[in-house]
């Protein structure tokens, strides 16, 4: 296969940017490493049935209330008020969500969840699935747009180290003209071998931090410890793993 055949891949780095992509035919990888897509995936690897990402507090609470479901969330780090549980992927162990519904709002990565509605197909990718993700993209052979959540719309660190994780393992069978995944790949290439050091100088590191979340950023980096696919089917997202 030459590289012009080869699926196109792109980093989105901001939501206010995902105007600029082919969204309807690409498979759309939401990247919100710190805490959302890390949290969903925990979740879904604990056991839960079903993650339902919703844009807002209001909606959340609604959901939650006619669905019988946890209702969760946060905004600039912290729990939202009206919401029983926070973004802590520590809050979602199996014997707390096993078989339970999870209604979900958070300041970004919810919200690009929303934005990205009409994609071929939605996936959630944090390091915590990082291969599970790697790998069905390469199974796939969709065009692909790693979507990073960022912060309010400005870029930010840690989506793009994720990012830029994703396309140094599948560049091979990609067609990949896009600087902002070389951007992506280089900051990667510099972090790797400590990302916690790495993302000390990241302004949502400093967020979390004040909040004594330290433990929550060293999980959010760490490869491949809850190894599920979340995957859009209709509004909610299910481990793609035990549907494939």
């Amino acid at each position: 296969m030459t590289q012009e055949n080869k699926p196109h891949l792109y980093v989105c780095p901001s939501p206010a940017l995902l105007h600029l992509y082919d969204v309807k035919s690409s498979i759309m990888v939401i990247i919100d490493v710190l805490r959302a897509t890390s949290t969903i995936c925990t979740a879904l690897y604990h056991g839960a049935e079903q993650v339902i990402p919703v844009a807002s507090v209001g909606e959340c609470i609604q959901t939650g209330k006619q669905l019988q479901a946890i209702t969760a969330g946060e905004r600039d780090g912290i729990i939202a008020p009206g919401l029983q549980h926070g973004n802590s992927p520590f809050e979602y162990p199996e014997s707390f969500i096993r078989g339970r519904t999870l209604v979900l709002t958070t300041t970004n990565g919810t919200r690009l969840l929303d934005m990205a509605s009409e994609a071929k197909e939605i996936i959630t990718g944090s390091f915590p699935n990082y291969t599970a993700v790697c790998e069905y993209l390469l199974n796939q052979h969709l065009p692909v747009i790693l979507g990073c959540a960022a912060w309010k719309d400005r870029i930010n660190l840690e989506d793009m180290l994720f990012a830029g994780a994703v396309v140094n393992q599948v560049k091979e069978s990609f067609y990949i003209n896009c600087d902002s995944a070389l951007m992506a790949e280089t900051l990667y290439l510099g972090a790797k071998n400590d990302l916690y050091a790495a993302i000390q100088q990241a302004s949502h590191f400093h967020r979390l931090a004040k909040h004594g979340l330290e433990d929550d950023i060293k999980y959010c980096l760490t490869i491949d410890i809850a190894p599920s696919l979340p995957i859009l089917k209709g509004k909610a997202l299910v481990n793609g793993n035990e549907i494939c």
